[in-house]
């Protein structure tokens, strides 16, 4: 399978450089029809707009987050700004339900939209790969279709046996803004770290840094030194690509710097833990094997 699909690869890069975009990765969905238990549904929280696409329940979604880019949900309505809410916007769609989870903000806009009486639920934040199936337990369970959701996890469950990568290559994940002066490494929880850890390699932040995000330093990443850095392509946009990678601090002076080992995955797939992400960890230990090689 890994041979196959190294061969059949189109998305390598000049260099070493390896870009993972939604059209390398497949999802799971049902074709079942359900009754659900309401008709307007807006989402924001992360990867549940993904999964109600996958409950074949696109018909009741009605408003999205910004995070939500599936080419499928492009004709749903954005009602954030950046990833703040905005209430207004949420309300004027008419909802009878509203998902979000912790990191859903700012209160003030929950607040206005529970006061407009419209029903909000929160469901779990997912960063790891057993956090998948609680998090559709969770929406089908809102939206009055549970037996599409256990469906759906037992479909996954066919796909949860990850490709892994000989050598347990050494990685990194930068999380980079450089448009608002944010660089950070990633640690343990970032949710990066499971998928690392799936396809057999080792996340050096997890390992050593106290925290999910860390700052970026040159003496924290030469300590570190991984083999392979792993980003969103966003991020590496807003450095100036390899290029402007290269010259941040610590980074050049890396195996993964040196040998150019960078892999960069679409911003909506890398942490949203949703019914693509196993084909995504398979994508990603073929790239991670490519750019090593």
């Amino acid at each position: 399978m890994l041979a196959l699909a190294l061969s059949g690869c189109a998305n390598s890069q000049a260099l070493n450089e390896y870009s993972i975009s939604e059209s390398d990765v497949s999802t799971v969905s049902i074709n079942e029809t359900s009754v659900f238990a309401v008709a307007r549904v807006v989402v924001l929280a992360n990867g549940v707009a993904e999964i109600m696409d996958s409950l074949n329940a696109r018909s009741i979604l009605v408003g999205r987050d910004i995070s939500s880019t599936e080419f499928s949900l492009q004709s749903i309505p954005i009602v954030t700004s950046g990833h703040q809410v905005i209430a207004e916007k949420v309300i004027a769609l008419k909802p009878d339900l509203v998902i979000v989870d912790a990191s859903t903000g700012p209160k003030a806009a929950i607040d206005q939209i529970k006061a407009a009486k419209i029903k909000v639920v929160q469901t779990p934040e997912s960063w790891t790969l057993a956090d998948i199936a609680p998090k559709i337990r969770a929406v089908s369970n809102a939206i009055g279709a549970p037996t599409a959701g256990e469906t759906l996890i037992s479909k996954l469950a066919v796909q949860a046996k990850p490709v892994i990568v000989p050598g347990k290559p050494r990685i990194a994940f930068l999380y980079l803004r450089g448009t608002s002066a944010i660089y950070l490494v990633g640690g343990p929880g970032s949710g990066a770290d499971s998928l690392i850890s799936a396809i057999g390699g080792v996340d050096v932040g997890a390992q050593e840094l106290p925290r999910a995000f860390n700052t970026l330093t040159a003496e924290s990443l030469a300590a570190l030194n991984p083999d392979v850095l792993l980003l969103m392509t966003k991020g590496l946009e807003s450095v100036g690509g390899i290029d402007g990678l290269l010259k941040l601090p610590g980074v050049a002076q890396t195996l993964a710097g040196k040998n150019k080992a960078v892999v960069d995955v679409d911003d909506s797939l890398l942490l949203a833990f949703g019914p693509r992400t196993y084909s995504l960890v398979n994508a990603l230990a073929v790239a991670v094997t490519k750019v090593i090689k």
